[in-house]
């Protein structure tokens, strides 16, 4: 009787996500099995679905260790992981190899939403409560004061973790945020950092990645960067003019204080102009996990963005620009486009 049943069950495996152990030298494989029974004429009488996951134990790696053999080792032997995931497999491996313990416990691999610096305009005088969301989402729809203020609310409760489950089934939220988001984001930088930071707290799960996609807060981030990139741009013009003007008529008072206004008035634009790059850039390369994301955001041109930001003077914008860069490196297409950006030039 038991080998009768076992002619009808059929049983297939789904590779899924990688990532690293949180305190071991270990890769970690999330994978589904699905088992169905079937019928003597083939149909589906039963079926179920269960989400495992395997630990792929590295004792060997070391400063030393050969990252890309080590990787197409893994692939090679792992027969969960499919042969496309070879250069994330290398990634991670080579995260592990040089990642530092302190007091015991390894470093994060991804940026969570408490540990990204919190920014101006984030205060709020009332305590945020899951219970009163539906009220923050009208706000959303009142005037630019009450939107920044709703979705502030929001954004306090999107950065405790715990709350993520329950705004993701609230969907007149997620899509009154992404509505806002997608017609006002040009009208106010706060309001766009805001709501760009609720989404990215969502985007540092990866189980969360196809909320993100679906809303398609990448494809307006691209946007929103590729714009805010243009208006520096502008503001270099213009106080560049300026300058030349007082340096041509060195004695004249008025217009040395309408240069001090002007440099005063851009460094408070730039400041948060680059509160807005850091989120969107983090939301960004959370999404990158994903090759074929990664993909798309080449054709949108990001590597140019990413070098034209290294002009800037903001360490954390800095070291951020540069992880993406490191890790668009890994694909040939990507250094070629970094060389035609000049970034072998800037670097000398």
């Amino acid at each position: 009787m038991q080998s009768e049943d076992a002619r009808y069950l059929k049983r297939k495996v789904k590779g899924g996500s990688l990532d690293v152990h949180p305190t071991e030298k270990a890769l970690v494989v999330q994978y589904e099995v699905e088992a169905t029974i079937l019928g003597e004429t083939g149909d589906e009488m039963l079926g179920d679905r269960k989400k495992c996951q395997k630990i792929i134990r590295l004792k060997s790696l070391n400063t030393n260790t050969d990252v890309a053999a080590l990787a197409r080792k893994v692939v090679e032997e792992c027969k969960l992981i499919h042969p496309s995931k070879l250069s994330e497999v290398e990634q991670l491996l080579f995260y592990l190899q040089n990642r530092k313990k302190a007091s015991g416990k390894a470093e994060k691999r991804v940026v969570k939403p408490r540990d990204l610096t919190p920014f101006e305009g984030m205060e709020i005088d009332e305590e945020a409560n899951i219970n009163k969301v539906e009220e923050y989402v009208e706000l959303l729809y009142e005037g630019m004061e009450e939107k920044v203020k709703g979705a502030t609310l929001i954004l306090h409760l999107a950065r405790n973790p715990v709350n993520l489950e329950e705004l993701l089934e609230n969907e007149t939220a997620l899509g009154a945020l992404a509505r806002v988001l997608r017609e006002d984001w040009k009208q106010s930088v706060e309001l766009a950092t805001t709501i760009i930071y609720v989404f990215f707290c969502f985007s540092s799960f990866s189980q969360f990645h196809g909320l993100v996609t679906h809303y398609k807060i990448g494809a307006l981030c691209m946007n929103v960067m590729e714009h805010e990139l243009k208006r520096y741009d502008l503001w270099q013009d213009e106080l560049q003019k300026k300058t030349r003007t007082c340096e041509d008529d060195p004695d004249n008072q008025a217009l040395r204080k309408e240069h001090e206004k002007a440099f005063k008035k851009y460094q408070g634009l730039l400041v948060k102009q680059e509160q807005l790059l850091r989120v969107a850039l983090y939301l960004l390369l959370n999404l990158a996990e994903d090759t074929r994301t990664e993909l798309k955001m080449r054709n949108k041109n990001i590597v140019h963005m990413l070098v034209k930001t290294l002009d800037r003077e903001n360490e954390e914008l800095l070291v951020l620009v540069v992880s993406f860069l490191k890790k668009l490196s890994i694909f040939l297409e990507n250094k070629n486009d970094m060389v035609r950006e000049g970034l072998r030039e800037r670097n000398k």
